[in-house]
């Protein structure tokens, strides 16, 4: 039986034909001898327990695809439709899934440790338990997804959308504001402003602003980070 993978602009992009053959076999196939796959077209795709370590699936339509306990991890999902797609239980660590649409994707348990996620659509994703330490969610839509008990740790959430974020309460999250933050010497750095302790709390207790308005959920962020790098100098240095 011979199974094609065709692009989303319906050209071929590999094929295989043997006896009892599917979906799962052909793409194992073509992800095992380093087939370009970009843009394919896998829409609604049976792909339970599938052996991807490593695809190159840029672009490629997975919308509604049956990926449950698969192995993606280290594969290249980059702007890639995942639209309802059932990941749950699927290994997606370390891979590149930026600027892809996990609109409403079920990711219940699965692994997302240190993936790249930046600019990625998860609007009314399901992430229950799902581990996403060390991932980067820069400038991610979380709006409406559900987090219970997500591991957030060590996760970079700058310019995350959180709005209507659900069991936002019962996930582990990191501290965190819109801007980068770091101690430097004997300064804390948040944002583009590198400033001693000192300097820091006469800003907050004036009413200069920058960026941010005061008297914002933003600006509470940003000065509660300051005030955790404060405590944590401060009792090193007693």
């Amino acid at each position: 039986m011979k199974i094609q993978i065709k692009s989303i602009y319906g050209n071929v992009l590999f094929e295989l034909e043997k006896e009892n053959n599917t979906i799962k076999d052909t793409l194992e196939y073509a992800v095992k001898t380093g087939a370009n796959l970009t843009g394919a077209d896998l829409y609604g795709a049976y792909l339970y327990g599938a052996n991807l370590y490593g695809a190159n699936l840029r672009g490629a339509n997975l919308r509604r695809a049956y990926l449950h306990e698969a192995n993606l991890s280290g594969s290249n999902l980059s702007g890639s439709n995942l639209i309802g797609a059932n990941l749950s239980r699927t290994n997606l660590s370390r891979a590149n899934i930026s600027e892809a649409d996990l609109y409403g994707a079920d990711l219940r348990k699965a692994n997302l440790r240190e993936a790249n996620l930046r600019e990625s659509n998860l609007h009314g994703a399901t992430l229950h338990e799902t581990n996403l330490c060390m991932a980067n969610l820069c400038e991610a839509d979380l709006r409406k997804a559900d987090l219970y008990k997500a591991n957030l740790g060590m996760t970079n959430i700058s310019w995350t959308k959180l709005k209507g974020v659900l069991n936002i309460d019962l996930a582990s999250i990191p501290m965190f504001c819109k801007w980068d933050s770091a101690i430097i010497g004997d300064k804390i750095k948040i944002g583009c402003k590198l400033k001693s302790i000192e300097d820091w709390d006469f800003f907050f207790s004036s009413n200069e602003e920058f960026q941010t308005k005061r008297n914002t959920q933003e600006f509470k962020q940003i000065q509660a980070i300051f005030e955790a790098y404060k405590a944590y100098i401060n009792h090193l240095n007693n």
